[in-house]
């Protein structure tokens, strides 16, 4: 009953600017936000470099605006958005396996001390 009670408290709208606001509402408003977020640290990044590139960061902003978007969309029980959020998590997190993976193996490819001859 209680957990009722902090649902209908938590969804309920509140007016502000002329719209009606949830406290859900704003937390899919910050969600949104963190997302987009990804873009401005790329185009930041491919401003700094000169070229188009992708930061380790970007992958970073992706999985927490997912998240948090993935979480709201459960709270409405809106399927399309789920879907839509759900499985990114999972290739943004595929995406920094990868990015560690190349390093690791370019270290790897260079050790830093050279072997010494055997007598």
């Amino acid at each position: 009953m209680d957990a009722m009670l902090a649902v209908n408290w938590f969804t309920q709208d509140h007016p502000f600017l002329g719209l009606r606001w949830s406290y859900l509402t704003v937390i899919g408003v910050g969600g949104n936000l963190i997302f987009s977020t990804r873009f401005l640290v790329q185009w930041w990044a491919s401003e700094k470099k000169g070229e188009s590139v992708i930061p380790v960061s970007f992958w970073y902003w992706s999985i927490g605006g997912s998240i948090v978007m993935c979480g709201y969309f459960i709270f409405q029980r809106d399927p399309v958005g789920i879907l839509a959020y759900l499985p990114n998590t999972a290739i943004y997190m595929r995406n920094l396996h990868l990015i560690r993976q190349r390093k690791l193996a370019a270290t790897a490819a260079a050790p830093t001390q050279t072997p010494k001859e055997e007598a």
